[in-house]
C-alpha cells in the first residue's frame, strides 16, 4: 500500500532540535506559564489543586462555551475539541470520506488533509492561489475541480504558506462552488486572530454554509502549541459523528490542557493573548522584508496578511529542500522547503521572533546565500 510521507512535519522532526534557529515554526514565539497565568494567583492555586484526570471527553463545557462565543450562531454543540487541529483533520477525513469521494484543494497550502486522502485511496484535486496576482484565489480553476464526486472542499484561511485571506468574494466563490455539488467545506481558521495589516479578525466559514466544518487551535494565534489543543466548529450532528472518530484516536486533550486553554479563551485574557502575537507579527515582518530587499532582486513576495511567515520565491539555480538542508548545515538556520507545499523555489519563513534572533538569522543565511551565489 503506497503512503505519503507528511514532508513538512517529517523534516521539521528531523531538522528543528539541531539547529541554533529555527524559522519554520509557523507560529509566533511561545508564551511562558507564567505569561499566561499573570498575578491570577487563583489560577495558579486551581491548577496546584487539580486532579491529573480524565476531562469531558469532547473538551470542558467552560471551553467549549469559549470556542462558541468565538462564532456567529455557534453554541456549545456546535464544538468539538480535539488534540491540536492536526487530530481534527484526520477524524474529519475518517468520517466524511467514502470510497470514490474526491477532496479538492487549494495549494499551496498545508499539506495533511492532501496526504490524508491520497494514503485512503481518494483522488486529490486542487485550485490555485496565483503567485503572479498577490495569492488570490483562481476561480476558474476552483469551478473547473468541483464535480459530482467532490466530498469535501478544503480551505486553510488565513492562508498557510502565504499568509493571504480570502476576501468576500473570494469565500462566496468557495461556497457556491460547495453547495453546487453538495460538498463539505473544511476551513483550516488557525490563523484567524493572527492578522499583520487589519485589527478585525478573519471572518469564519462557519454560518455562511450550512455544510461548514470550521478548525481552530491554541497553536498559532495563541502562541500556545505545546498545550495541542486545537477544535471543531460544525453542525451538531456532524460533530457527534466526527467525536466518534475522536474516541477511537486520541480519547481527550489532557485536563490541564483543558484548563489552561479556557483560561487563555476567556474575554479577560484572550485580547491580551492576540495582541502579542500581532505585535511579534507586524514588529519581525519588516525585519525579515528589509533584509529580503537588500539581497539586489534574490527574492520576490507578497507581503502576507496574516500569520508569522511568508512564503517567498528566490531566484537561484537550487531545489529548495536541498536549500533548506544547506541551510540548516552550514548556517544552523531552518526555514521551510517550498517543495513541503509543492512548489520548488519557494521557502517559507517565519518571522514570529525576537529582533535580535531575526537578525542573526538572516546574516547568517546571507552568508551561505553568497557562497552559493
Amino acid at each position: 500500500m503506497s503512503f505519503t510521507p507528511f514532508d513538512l512535519e517529517y523534516t521539521q522532526s528531523l531538522w528543528e532540535q539541531k539547529v541554533d534557529i529555527n524559522l519554520t515554526e509557523s507560529g509566533v514565539h511561545p508564551i511562558r506559564l507564567d505569561d499566561l497565568l499573570g498575578d491570577d494567583g487563583e489560577k495558579v492555586a486551581e491548577l496546584l489543586a487539580t486532579e491529573i484526570n480524565y476531562p469531558h471527553v469532547n473538551g470542558n463545557p467552560e471551553l467549549r462555551e469559549n470556542i462558541a462565543a468565538l462564532y456567529d450562531g455557534a453554541g456549545i454543540e456546535n464544538i468539538l475539541v480535539t488534540v491540536g487541529a492536526a487530530e481534527a483533520n484526520n477524524v474529519i477525513m475518517q468520517t466524511l470520506m467514502e470510497p470514490g469521494d474526491e477532496l479538492l484543494t487549494q495549494t499551496p497550502t498545508y499539506k495533511q488533509v492532501w496526504g490524508l486522502a491520497e494514503n485512503s485511496g481518494h483522488t486529490v484535486k486542487s485550485f490555485r492561489l496565483q503567485s503572479e496576482n498577490g495569492w488570490a484565489l483562481d476561480v476558474d480553476e476552483l469551478n473547473a475541480g468541483v464535480s459530482d464526486k467532490t466530498k469535501i472542499v478544503a480551505i486553510v484561511n488565513p492562508n498557510n504558506p502565504t499568509g493571504h485571506i480570502l476576501t468576500s468574494d473570494e469565500m462566496d466563490a468557495v461556497i457556491a462552488a460547495a453547495d453546487r455539488v453538495g460538498a463539505w467545506i473544511l476551513a483550516d481558521e488557525v490563523y484567524r486572530g493572527a492578522e499583520r495589516l487589519q485589527e478585525e479578525e478573519t471572518p469564519s466559514f462557519f454560518g455562511r454554509y450550512d455544510k461548514v466544518l470550521a478548525l481552530g487551535s491554541m497553536s498559532k494565534a495563541y502562541a500556545l502549541p505545546g498545550l495541542r489543543v486545537g477544535w471543531v466548529v460544525g453542525p451538531p450532528k456532524m460533530v457527534d459523528d466526527i467525536w466518534r472518530r475522536h474516541e477511537y484516536t486520541t480519547i481527550t486533550a489532557s485536563m490541564l490542557s483543558n484548563i489552561l486553554a479556557t483560561h487563555a479563551l476567556s474575554p479577560s485574557v484572550r485580547p491580551r493573548l492576540l495582541k502579542r502575537t500581532r505585535d511579534y507579527i507586524r514588529n519581525g515582518f519588516p525585519i525579515l522584508e528589509s533584509w529580503m530587499n537588500s539581497q539586489d532582486g534574490l527574492f520576490t513576495y507578497t507581503p502576507p496578511e496574516a500569520s508569522a511567515v511568508t512564503f517567498i520565491r528566490y531566484h537561484l539555480d537550487i531545489n529548495s529542500t536541498e536549500l533548506m538542508e544547506k541551510l540548516c548545515t552550514d548556517a544552523s538556520v531552518f526555514v521551510g522547503a517550498g517543495d513541503s507545499f509543492g512548489m520548488d523555489h519557494h521557502l517559507r519563513v517565519a518571522f514570529g521572533q525576537e529582533k535580535e534572533v531575526l537578525e542573526d538569522a538572516f546574516q547568517r543565511i546571507e552568508k551561505t546565500l553568497k557562497a552559493i551565489r
